[in-house]
């Protein structure tokens, strides 16, 4: 039997182990995937350090995968050998549960998957996924250039074009990170008035190298005055994972603006229920996106030369990747090779 390489975690806080297996078969309804690359997430960590109940190991991380179709698996209809294809985090649905016929898709009650966490990833020469979790890659986009944008490029855009904003809006980007670095990309693409929030004054040149209008250095300003003064937020894109860090611009939002929560922080948020009430604010949360979102979003990317920057590493490489990407080092995504 054909072999191929995966890189798995054994247990929770276990090393990444580069083994051989054998190569599967595509069950009915999925495909196997030639992985070319896949990116390395910060949600990575939930499979590394066991972090996320009932995940079962040995387990191949990996959910920003992308590669070409090797093998059709029984009753796929609209998937052939050979297409270049992506799989984001979501990773499939069962499409009868009430979420599910409402089209929430994401919210599935009953057979809700996630690529790398309930089903083996693309830290892999291979990886079987069910065949709706599949985007369509575009040609002109890379294998590099499509792994991040399947998950980070997804759920900045995804939560941008549904957030209510209109094109002259003031929209702020609270992060410069993995995700809003591609945030900053996309809501100066979207014709947003794009301000981007960060940490030191370093960064300012980058911002305005991915398309931001203003930047707000948040150490040496008060971010929520100086969203005020240029008239408030009608969307905050909070890409960070420090609670304190959105709570305080949330002074910031315009009447009826909405702060939108794409980072998880692990402590509560703090949020003042009279700056709500008296502006008519909210808060909301943001989840990534499903196969069509993906691939929307490598159309709208490719369209408009949005692009992740990227650190390259071979699969055999994987430990080191991860822990430059868990270092915060990392501009902006670190992205695994197979050479497939």
């Amino acid at each position: 039997m054909a072999k191929m390489r995966v890189v798995q975690v054994s247990q929770p806080n276990g090393p990444f182990e580069l083994v051989e297996r054998d190569m599967p078969e595509p069950s009915a309804g999925a495909v196997r995937i030639k992985v070319e690359a896949c990116g390395i997430c910060h949600s990575d960590s939930l499979v590394k350090e066991g972090s996320l109940p009932g995940i079962q190991y040995p387990r191949v991380p990996g959910h920003e995968v992308a590669g070409l179709v090797d093998a059709v698996g029984a009753s796929v209809a609209g998937w052939t050998e050979g297409q270049r294809v992506g799989v984001g985090w979501h990773g499939g649905h069962c499409g009868y549960c009430d979420a599910c016929r409402r089209g929430d898709f994401f919210g599935c009650q009953i057979a809700l998957q996630i690529t790398g966490l309930t089903y083996d990833g693309g830290y892999a020469d291979y990886m079987i996924a069910p065949a709706e979790a599949l985007a369509l890659l575009p040609e002109g986009l890379s294998a590099v250039e499509a792994g991040p944008l399947v998950c980070a490029g997804v759920t900045t855009f995804n939560a941008l074009r549904n957030s209510g904003a209109r094109p002259g809006d003031l929209v702020a980007v609270l992060g410069l990170g993995g995700l809003g670095h591609l945030g900053v990309q996309f809501a100066a693409k979207m014709g947003f008035r794009t301000i981007a929030i960060a940490r030191g004054s370093d960064k300012e040149p980058l911002a305005k190298q991915f398309g931001a209008h203003r930047y707000i250095d948040s150490q040496a300003q008060d971010a929520a005055a100086e969203l005020v003064k240029l008239g408030g937020a009608k969307i905050i894109l909070a890409t960070v994972t420090n609670a304190e860090a959105m709570s305080a611009t949330l002074g910031g939002l315009s009447v009826n603006g909405k702060l939108l929560v794409l980072g998880a922080p692990h402590e509560p948020l703090a949020v003042p229920a009279g700056l709500l009430i008296a502006g008519r604010r909210s808060v909301a949360g943001w989840y990534s996106g499903t196969s069509i979102d993906s691939q929307d979003t490598l159309a709208f990317s490719l369209l408009t030369g949005v692009r992740a920057l990227t650190e390259v590493f071979p699969l055999e490489r994987a430990a080191e990747a991860y822990e430059r990407m868990m270092s915060g080092k990392a501009r902006f995504r670190v992205v695994l090779t197979t050479e497939n």
